[in-house]
């Protein structure tokens, strides 16, 4: 059985971002229904929504960042 060979830095750091990135979108995907769920009760709560699409905002911009990063 052959050993493993260690990631190069940059490779391990790509990895990483790649992760990140993933988690990233589920976050987002996650908030938007989160988002649509609570604009449809009969009585949306406007601090939550607020709260709730600036945090998807927040996701995006370093989703964004990363994927720059990336290329």
């Amino acid at each position: 059985m052959m050993a493993k060979q260690p990631a190069s830095i940059g490779e391990t750091s790509s990895m990483n971002l790649n992760a990140r990135l993933d988690a990233l979108k589920g976050r987002h995907a996650s908030l938007d229904s989160r988002i649509f769920e609570e604009d449809r009760r009969p009585q949306p709560d406007s601090e939550t929504l607020t709260r709730l699409k600036i945090e998807k905002l927040q996701v995006k911009d370093e989703i964004e960042r990363i994927r720059s990063s990336l290329n």
